[in-house]
């Protein structure tokens, strides 16, 4: 592993950032990365339990660094990345002091599911972190119409634009402000191109056992994806045995006029439950005053989630296919049915504004978010948000009931600032 990062250290030195140096005339190297400055605060009500962890309000601050590496021999690409992350955040306490509670906080990366250990992490686990890791490793072959890819590596599947029940490989938070890379896992992935246009993919990703450590096939999955066209519309068709479940969905896209209509519907069966969750949404863009615009609408039912809005530790305790896609990282919501919107103005080129909201309509309660983005230098980009709660006490947004009588797993107004570097 040292090796390899002294590798790959080398070819950051040797290369100017972001060019493709051609080596001889059979190969080409390249290499470019970024490096992330974040800063984010949190405030807690007086009768949030994380105020009794925490205090009023926490700051986590914290340097992501990545460094990618491609060499290309022919049809053969091999591909790196090494992910540098120092954290020192208030919120990693959590942890230690409540348990049992994923989504909450720091959540450090680490590979006790991934079939490669390939993440080395150290610090003090109260408040800081280092963790140095190689988030792609990966060998590809590319034909006239075929690809395949073997190693670490990310995809992202299905239609929705804010929820997404197809996409179960790492899937984003809703409310996450960076999405420029999906955490990678270990798989073979393969793509072959019809004449038509259509594609047909297919992955198997290899886990292990979190408990045992041992590769088992329960925890890992196989899973193939059609893609078509008709007409000038898409569609996709998705069949998979994911963790011992077998997972149907079926999507698209459809134009209507100036507006494009997405959507997909999932079937999951467990060992107790044929679940179905599903997401549609509208989007559309226009030009007001000079300035562009693009608005989406979507709604989402979580089939997984709590139908009667009762988040209490028995009642989520009663619903283990919640808790175990929650641990995992694959849902990040607690209800059954919700509402999003989202608005990204062009102030200017440089610029732009995207309020959002995510509405449990259960509860009812809601988390408002407004991001900023700005290019502020070449190969400098400004991001920050402002996150607002709003519900009563036992809502998600507003606070779910924890065992201790008065006290809430509630947050208050919270900020995020990002400065990123690319090279």
């Amino acid at each position: 592993m040292k090796t390899f990062f002294i590798i790959i250290t080398l070819c950051a030195t040797l290369l100017p950032p972001g060019l493709e140096a051609q080596s001889s005339a059979a190969g080409a190297v390249a290499v470019g990365g970024h490096l992330k400055g974040r800063l984010e605060a949190a405030a807690y009500p007086a009768d949030s339990v994380f105020r009794d962890a925490l205090g009023a309000r926490s700051r986590d601050a914290g340097l992501e660094f990545r460094l990618k590496a491609a060499f290309r021999h022919g049809r053969w690409k091999f591909a790196a990345d090494y992910q540098g992350i120092a954290l020192n955040a208030d919120t990693l306490r959590l942890a230690a002091a409540l348990p049992g509670l994923p989504g909450f906080g720091a959540q450090p990366i680490d590979d006790r599911r991934r079939w490669w250990d390939l993440t080395h992490t150290a610090g003090d686990p109260g408040d800081t972190l280092r963790v140095h890791r190689l988030d792609r490793l990966n060998v590809s072959w590319t034909g006239a119409r075929t690809v395949l890819r073997f190693g670490r590596q990310a995809i992202s599947w299905g239609n929705g634009l804010l929820f997404n029940p197809m996409d179960v490989f790492n899937p984003f938070d809703p409310a996450a402000v960076d999405t420029e890379y999906k955490t990678g896992d270990d798989m073979l992935y393969g793509q072959y191109l019809f004449g038509t246009g259509d594609d047909l993919q297919g992955v198997a990703v290899v886990r292990r056992d979190p408990l045992t450590g041992e590769v088992e096939s329960d925890q890992s999955s196989l899973a193939f994806k059609y893609h078509g066209f008709v007409g000038t519309n898409e569609f996709d068709l998705l069949a998979a045995e994911h963790y011992g479940d077998t997972l149907l969905g079926a999507g698209g896209t459809l134009a209507l006029g100036g507006a494009v209509a997405r959507g997909d519907v999932t079937w999951t069966r467990t060992a107790t439950a044929d679940v179905f969750s599903a997401v549609a949404s509208l989007s559309y863009s226009w030009v007001w005053g000079g300035r562009n615009y693009n608005g989406v609408f979507e709604l989402y039912r979580n089939g997984f989630g709590q139908a009667d809005g009762a988040y209490g530790g028995d009642d989520l305790a009663r619903n283990p296919e919640l808790l175990a896609r929650l641990a995992r990282g694959e849902l990040y919501t607690l209800g059954r049915r919700y509402a999003a919107a989202s608005l990204t103005i062009e102030v200017t080129p440089l610029f732009r504004l995207t309020p959002n909201v995510f509405v449990n309509l259960d509860d009812p309660s809601a988390l408002a978010q407004l991001v900023f983005d700005y290019d502020w230098r070449q190969n400098l980009q400004v991001v920050a948000a402002l996150n607002l709660p709003i519900g009563p006490n036992g809502s998600e947004y507003g606070g779910v009931e924890t065992p201790v009588d008065g006290r809430y797993l509630s947050t208050g107004a919270g900020v995020f600032a990002q400065l990123a570097y690319y090279f």
